[in-house]
């Protein structure tokens, strides 16, 4: 069974810092593409970051690009998200997703992360 499972999402004060992690369990993850999506209210979802299996290489939306940082644990089979100086308009809900080797994609449940003074 697939499971995807976000966690430390929370309220910070604009400029704070978060960490996201996500734990994975049920596929390859060693060979599975990880990102961090969001979703604000009447938005559509967005990618925040991506990782690639090998490798590690990464890219970013532009508009957390210097602030976010991607990072994956291939042995603990997880995958983190270091989010600083955030920003109000960061406030949303950030889902984990998996691409696996058969191009199957796998979606967390999400964790709310709300930027407010």
């Amino acid at each position: 069974q697939v499971q995807l499972v976000e966690s430390g999402g929370g309220l910070v004060q604009p400029g704070g810092s978060l960490r996201l992690s996500c734990a994975a369990s049920g596929f390859i993850f060693s060979r599975s593409t990880m990102s961090w999506y969001r979703q604000a209210p009447g938005k559509n979802r967005e990618l925040v970051a991506a990782i690639a299996s090998a490798g590690g290489g990464t890219n970013y939306a532009d508009s957390v690009k210097g602030r976010f940082t991607i990072s994956r644990d291939n042995t603990k089979n997880t995958v983190a998200l270091q989010m600083n100086s955030l920003k109000p308009e960061d406030t949303a809900v950030y889902y984990c997703k998996a691409v696996d080797t058969w191009s199957i994609t796998y979606w967390g449940q999400g964790t709310q992360v709300t930027v407010s003074s």
